[in-house]
């Protein structure tokens, strides 16, 4: 395999993790609205920096998926779970369940 094809590869061995551990292990999220940049907005700088953020985003079949951290995008939601979410780090959040997420 040549080293060019890498990111096509990397995409399909992308562990992944149901929403549903992910609250077990990081507590019950919150829907969080981005009133401001993010650069200027304190509450959730605190919150990247504790690693609490995830970034819900649309596959192009229109399913939701996560990913931990923020990643700026139209279109995306933000959830803030109360504990950290560093061991999903470079995992993909799959099942995600909105009866599980707070208001």
């Amino acid at each position: 395999m040549r080293a060019h094809h890498g990111s096509v590869m990397k995409l399909l061995k992308t562990k992944t993790v149901r929403f549903a551990q992910v609250i077990e292990k990081s507590g019950k999220a919150q829907v969080y609205t981005l009133w401001q940049k993010p650069s200027t907005d304190r509450y959730l700088r605190a919150q990247l920096k504790n690693h609490r953020v995830m970034t819900i985003l649309k596959t192009q079949s229109g399913t939701d998926f996560g990913l931990a951290g923020f990643k700026e995008e139209k279109g995306a939601t933000y959830l803030v779970f109360p504990k950290s979410l560093k061991r999903f780090a470079d995992q993909r959040v799959i099942g995600i369940d909105w009866s599980l997420v707070g208001e």
